[in-house]
């Protein structure tokens, strides 16, 4: 299985991460600098990080490309997947410091709101990099 770090540095045939895969939109640049900045945290936490273009991605996933890159995806080494907002309360639930967050987000009413601002963020994202000057 071959595997793609952030940015264009791939890893061809290394190891599986110990938990999964956290999927982003290569082509966001919000989503890029999201990335880059807390790839190592997930690293700790056993997951890497790919874009949702990879190659491999659409065979593991059995998505096409254009429902892929709806949002982002989180690919458990098991097989489980997880889009969208609930990708960030996988991850939170899992770091001790963003647990607080996680527990929030489940909160009926701030639950709809999460998932509000995700899916907002998730339709905007190419207007919103654009205006932030990111590729």
């Amino acid at each position: 299985m071959s595997t793609v770090g952030v940015g264009e540095e791939a890893i061809q045939n290394g190891p599986e991460p110990r938990a999964g895969w956290v999927l982003y939109d290569a082509e966001c640049g919000v989503c890029s600098r999201w990335v880059s900045s807390w790839a190592p945290t997930l690293k700790q936490y056993g997951f890497a990080v790919a874009p949702l273009q990879s190659p491999w991605v659409e065979g593991r996933t059995g998505l096409a490309p254009s429902d892929l890159v709806k949002e982002m995806r989180l690919l458990e080494r098991g097989g489980g997947m997880h889009s969208g907002a609930n990708v960030y309360r996988f991850l939170m639930r899992r770091v001790w410091w963003a647990y607080p967050v996680y527990l929030l987000s489940m909160i009926p009413g701030l639950r709809n709101v999460f998932d509000w601002g995700y899916r907002t963020f998730a339709r905007h994202r190419g207007r919103i990099s654009a205006s932030c000057g990111l590729r």
